[in-house]
């Protein structure tokens, strides 16, 4: 039986964290194929996007494998610079929360098509 567990994200701005609304957020897998689209709520939210993960139980003993399947989230707003995030894991049963910082145009002149490009380590399990 196949496991699930979902993804969504916090997009804000600045560090007080105020949340951006309307970002377009991707999600999508190590290939390429499009798994979520989602747009941020007032409060920066997204809905969650369920995917299709590896079972826990596959995962209990060494050599099973990964307990989770890693996608990369590309996030855009206007008048903000596009954020990538590569290599979110997401496991069974769990809501993972990304956050993405979003950085005003405003503070970087000429960089209207610049991405801020976020990798996420992989888990030492």
């Amino acid at each position: 039986m196949p496991a699930y567990g979902y993804i969504q994200a916090k997009a804000y701005t600045s560090r007080a964290q105020l949340p951006v609304e309307d970002a377009a957020v991707s999600v999508v897998d190590d290939q390429g194929r499009l798994l979520g689209l989602r747009t941020t709520d007032s409060s920066g939210l997204t809905t969650p996007i369920r995917l299709e993960v590896p079972d826990l139980s596959e995962s209990q003993s060494p050599g099973n494998g990964k307990p989770f399947v890693t996608v990369n989230l590309y996030a855009r707003a206007e008048d903000y610079e596009q954020v990538l995030v590569r290599g979110v894991q997401v496991f069974a049963d769990v809501t993972t929360t990304q956050q993405l910082q979003f950085i005003p145009l405003a503070e970087l002149p000429g960089s209207w098509n610049r991405v801020e490009i976020i990798d996420t380590p992989p888990q030492n399990l």
